[in-house]
């Protein structure tokens, strides 16, 4: 696989964090652009059966809000290609089609109007599929994801490898990258996903040096929310700080607008995309008078949909509470029955201590509002780098 070999270029421009980003080809996904610079997007995938259009629509619309920026459905049978036309229909989002054992589902639902197609070369069946596949993409103007997991290789590469190895998952996508490109098409991105962190990682190291097609980086059946949110962070987190990484989906066995949140929260630690507000607070201690726990869910909650870049620190002691949060654009504090406001350390106010989350969703209003009022780019553009 040599004649694949590729190495991003000196003096490739870095990212808000410093961190240098390997240099990809671009393509678009509806109207999002993935690759060549463009924002790594977050993305997640409905768990509503797709021909529930209602349903389906309500979630996507959930997503959209939390900031999901391309949204994929399982297309199993005829009746979910169906409801592809009518879906896309009521969402302002992209949408992809995920596709297995099936190509003529691919083939459908590229017809009613998907944004993009999602395949496993582990099952799409043979190359005569993959070709019809290919013709239909190329006459919908859409691109193709070469969607490698570990746990469906094909035979011929376990064997070769004695199991999923890293080097087998990078054969196989490369393997149908060279059939797509064979067939004259180009416009594709490659995921290449285990279940566990480690061999994750590897496979997208060596993909990277291979390809420079843009890469949909995730880990995949990574659990419920803790062993989920560990695996993605490390996961996703170390290839996005090597530079590696487009475009992104954290996978969690829980509502999909916490895949969403955690994306951005990855993003956010990294210094590469602040969308909404970042939140600092204490772990608490024996200091702590305030049921802390309690406010800073009700805050979370109620700014959920919030886009505006504000770091927010609520504190569980009066006393160090503005010291070390002193960074903070807006701070509360409680104890004792009593609430302090405060802004980059200094205090601003105190108030009863019952009021400390009207306080803060107040404070946070204001300083979108004055935001928003100031010249240059709108407050939701400067969310997102």
């Amino acid at each position: 696989m040599d004649n694949h070999a590729f190495m991003a270029p000196p003096g490739q421009p870095r990212m808000p964090g410093g961190i240098q980003r390997r240099k990809t080809r671009r393509i678009m996904v509806g109207g999002v652009a993935v690759g060549d610079g463009a924002p790594i997007s977050v993305q997640s995938m409905t768990n509503t059966k797709t021909d529930d259009v209602a349903a389906t629509v309500a979630q996507i619309g959930q997503l959209s809000r939390a900031g999901c920026e391309i949204v994929r459905v399982a297309v199993p049978d005829q009746a979910a290609a169906d409801a592809i036309a009518r879906i896309k229909q009521a969402i302002d989002i992209p949408l992809i089609a995920d596709i297995h054992f099936d190509y003529r589902l691919a083939i459908a639902s590229a017809r009613a109007g998907a944004d993009g197609l999602r395949f496993n070369p582990g099952n799409i069946g043979s190359a005569t599929n993959v070709r019809a596949l290919v013709d239909c993409a190329k006459d919908c103007g859409i691109p193709i994801r070469v969607g490698v997991n570990a746990g469906s290789l094909e035979k011929d590469i376990l064997e070769k490898y004695d199991g999923a190895t890293a080097r087998g998952m990078v054969e196989s996508a490369m393997r149908h990258v060279d059939l797509l490109q064979d067939l004259d098409f180009h416009n594709i991105k490659i995921s290449i996903k285990a279940s566990d962190v480690p061999r994750t990682i590897a496979a997208y190291r060596l993909l990277s040096r291979q390809t420079d097609l843009p890469l949909h980086v995730g880990v995949t059946e990574a659990g419920s929310l803790y062993s989920g949110i560990v695996k993605s962070a490390l996961g996703i987190g170390s290839l996005l700080a090597e530079g590696i990484g487009d475009t992104l989906r954290v996978s969690l066995t829980r509502d999909p607008v916490e895949e969403v949140r955690v994306g951005y929260e990855i993003l956010r630690a990294l210094d590469i995309r602040h969308r909404g507000p970042e939140i600092i607070s204490c772990p608490t201690c024996g200091r702590c008078e305030i049921p802390l726990f309690d406010i800073v869910e009700r805050v979370e909650k109620a700014l959920l949909t919030c886009t505006t870049p504000v770091k927010l620190a609520i504190m569980g002691c009066v006393v160090n509470g503005p010291g070390e949060a002193r960074e903070a654009d807006i701070g509360v504090a409680g104890g004792r029955g009593v609430g302090i406001l405060f802004k980059k350390g200094q205090v601003i106010k105190k108030f009863p201590e019952d009021q400390l989350v009207d306080v803060v969703l107040e404070a946070v209003g204001q300083f979108e509002r004055q935001l928003a009022s100031e010249p240059g780019e709108p407050a939701d553009n400067r969310s997102t780098r």
